[in-house]
């Protein structure tokens, strides 16, 4: 026993170090110039002490620091030596850190040696206009400029900052706008409300490299277009955080910046709350492009900005008339409103962008085309192997101007997921997608496609949008399906034994069977559920309400004493011009003490009955987190790791092992959606989705509970 743990013990610590040793080689591979520099400000640190003693107290800190002094001295060499150090030990914490994730970034976009030339000059270049900057301005009476030209600093970050923002660049929208929006906040905040030497450098470094970006990013340079309605709310939100930061930082970091002292210019702390209160759901409302939150931030901002241009005519008149007047704090109190103001103009010219009505006048129209719509376009156009599902309750649906098209959606957290593919004419499907996503765009919802196959994906693509496997849908050809040779030999023997016990196999619409029938398809189902211990899902996954549909064909594994051994439901698929061209199973419940190859039995059974009647093909549907392809991305893992965790309670893996015995044609089914920052929103829509009337602590209690046993 001993001994067992022992080796187990060996083997976890060298799978660890394993794991570790292939970190280090991606470092060293990958990050090369990444790698060094951290490892060099950390042995630096050590070295010199400046680990646990402050750098700025040491007398040889003028030697290693960068500044104007430093550059009149001569002392070129602390442009070489600064970058390597903090100024007090704590600094080490962000400034190791932030160099790690922003340069390690730009060498993993640009490569090694571009990231090298951007990082290193960006420093240097930042660094130097910022010297001369000061040199300029430091005899003109302005007093931050020369208390600033007197100073010191040390530190990487001016070369980080800038190689960062060269490499958003490489980012497709609208990442690149997200990232160079969020610098921006934090250079904007810090140059303009607290102005130390690093925040002049940084300002600078920012303001060199993001125009410079496209050009220095060479091939690997994104494809970009103007803003689009997203793209603006976000530079709106992204103004009125940043005057709300601003606002917060005067009033806890008190300070005498560029433009002065905040004295008389910060709020109090009542004001700062009420301050807080308001544009805390203004931006919320900015995000989702709600029309109420645009007035009101418009009105906000006019406000403050006729404040702005109340105290100029006021301070003009002082002048004019010779009247004493108390400036202090009236810079900053100009830039501040100054800012408002270009808040203000920010949200005229976005306000295309801000259309979505309030939720009184949605739920006011929310009224919208039913199911008999839907039935009629799928019967005319078709679709896929899923599309009988756009039919089921829940289902809100956006149909086209034409009236020739729709997709079938449930809006759950702020999201429309869409289910499968558009029901359209040839040629439109890509058109009635992006005209869904218009439509969500206009009232404030994230749109998404789930289980879309590889057409709907592509439309998409035109879009900009990403999309990730979900599921693999298991097609059977019945032109040519014969029950033969090694792999059909678990399908032949249940078929056989059905023979010998004589079970039959029975191919109805359950709404016309007699109630004794209907009592134990009820019981099959109540027993199987009991046997999960969570509650029965929907969205994608039909119950028994699904299949008394008139449309829907079911199966019955039945004895000759009339006991239901199992029971199959299968939804049409239509090909267009009414034609069912094949089905789809949906429902699978059998009985835990009755014939075992049931299932085996009533599919192989379906697929003979269904090919008499004309059907090209069946669908054994797709498991939902299950595939064949092992995962290709960090996403795809994310999915399988979720898939483990579900398959005690539904069994997804299972079933699409079970399926994988009638030899299926594999069909992957994808979930596309915009970008990534969608998608914790969406996977709480789609847990929503499959289980609607379960709240997430009974649904926690339910998992706890389901362990336990």
């Amino acid at each position: 026993m001993l001994s067992c743990m022992t080796e187990a013990a060996s083997a976890a610590m060298t799978a660890g170090g394993g794991r570790i040793r292939g970190i280090f080689a991606v470092l060293r591979q990958r990050l090369p110039f990444t790698s060094t520099v951290v490892l060099a400000m950390l042995v630096l640190a050590v070295a010199t002490g400046t680990l646990w003693n402050a750098a700025q107290n040491r007398t040889a800190y003028p030697f290693v620091a960068y500044g104007l002094p430093s550059m009149e001295a001569g002392r070129w060499w602390t442009m070489l030596a600064g970058p390597f150090f903090a100024v007090v030990p704590w600094f080490y914490l962000p400034m190791v850190g932030s160099f790690a994730l922003f340069a390690g970034f730009a060498e993993w976009q640009l490569g090694t040696r571009r990231a090298m030339a951007v990082t290193i000059g960006g420093q240097f270049v930042s660094v130097l206009v910022a010297t001369q900057f000061l040199a300029l301005c430091r005899n003109s009476g302005w007093l931050w400029a020369e208390r600033m030209a007197s100073s010191l600093d040390v530190g990487f970050s001016g070369g980080a900052l800038a190689a960062v923002a060269v490499a958003s660049a490489t980012l497709r929208p609208p990442w690149a706008l997200r990232l160079r929006a969020g610098l921006c906040v934090y250079a904007g905040v810090a140059i303009v409300y607290v102005g130390t030497l690093a925040d002049l450098v940084h300002f600078f470094a920012l303001l060199l490299a993001i125009p410079l970006g496209n050009r220095l990013v060479g091939s690997r340079r994104a494809p970009s277009a103007g803003p689009n309605p997203r793209e603006w709310r976000l530079l709106t939100v992204a103004g009125l955080l940043l005057l709300t930061i601003a606002e917060v930082v005067m009033f806890l970091v008190p300070g005498d910046g560029p433009f002065g002292s905040d004295e008389g210019v910060s709020l109090s702390a009542p004001e700062l709350a009420v301050l807080v209160l308001v544009v805390l759901p203004m931006i919320n409302g900015l995000r989702k492009g709600g029309r109420v939150a645009w007035r009101w931030a418009v009105a906000l901002s006019v406000f403050v900005t006729l404040q702005g241009l109340a105290a100029a005519t006021v301070y003009g008149l002082a002048q004019v008339f010779g009247s004493d007047y108390d400036t202090t704090g009236l810079p900053l109190f100009f830039v501040d409103n100054l800012l408002w103001t270009v808040e203000l103009g920010v949200l005229i010219a976005a306000q295309h962008a801000f259309r979505v009505p309030s939720k009184r006048r949605l739920r006011r129209h929310a009224q919208g085309p039913g199911p008999a719509l839907a039935r009629t376009l799928l019967d005319r156009h078709g679709g896929s192997t899923l599309s009988w599902m756009t039919t089921w309750p829940r289902n809100t649906y956006f149909v086209r101007e034409d009236g020739r098209s729709y997709l079938a959606y449930r809006k759950h957290a702020g999201v429309a997921v869409a289910l499968g593919d558009p029901i359209a004419p040839d040629g439109t499907a890509a058109a009635t997608v992006t005209e869904f996503a218009l439509m969500c765009e206009n009232t404030g919802l994230v749109p998404c496609v789930f289980s879309a196959t590889e057409e709907t994906v592509a439309a998409t693509r035109e879009l900009g949008w990403q999309h990730v496997q979900v599921a693999e849908d298991n097609v059977l050809d019945l032109e040519n399906l014969e029950f033969r040779g090694k792999a059909w030999q678990d399908v032949r023997s249940a078929l056989n034994k059905a023979a010998k016990q004589d079970i039959e196999f029975r191919l109805v619409r359950l709404a016309d069977q007699p109630e004794p029938i209907l009592a134990q398809v009820r019981a099959l189902s109540e027993e199987w559920m009991s046997d999960k211990g969570m509650p029965e899902m929907g969205f994608t996954l039909g119950g028994l309400d699904e299949a008394m549909d008139p449309a829907t064909r079911v199966g019955l594994a039945v004895d000759a004493e009339g006991t239901v051994h199992g029971v199959t439901s299968w939804m049409p698929v239509y090909t267009g011009a009414g034609e069912v061209g094949g089905w789809t199973l949906d429902v699978m419940r059998r009985s835990a003490h009755g014939f075992r190859p049931v299932m085996e039995f009533l599919i192989a059974s379906a697929c003979v009955a269904f090919r008499e009647e004309g059907a090209r093909f069946v669908s054994l549907s797709g498991a939902p987190l299950a595939r064949s392809a092992s995962p290709a991305c960090p996403l795809d893992r994310a999915l399988e790791s979720l898939g483990r965790v579900m398959e005690p309670y539904y069994g997804f893996r299972s079933l699409h092992a079970f399926k994988a015995k009638f030899q299926p044609r594999r069909v992957p089914l994808y979930l596309a959606y915009r970008d990534e920052a969608d998608l914790p929103r969406i996977g709480l829509a789609l847990g929503r989705a499959y289980l609607p009337d379960v709240r997430l602590r009974e649904l926690a209690k339910l998992v706890s509970s389901s362990r336990a046993r």
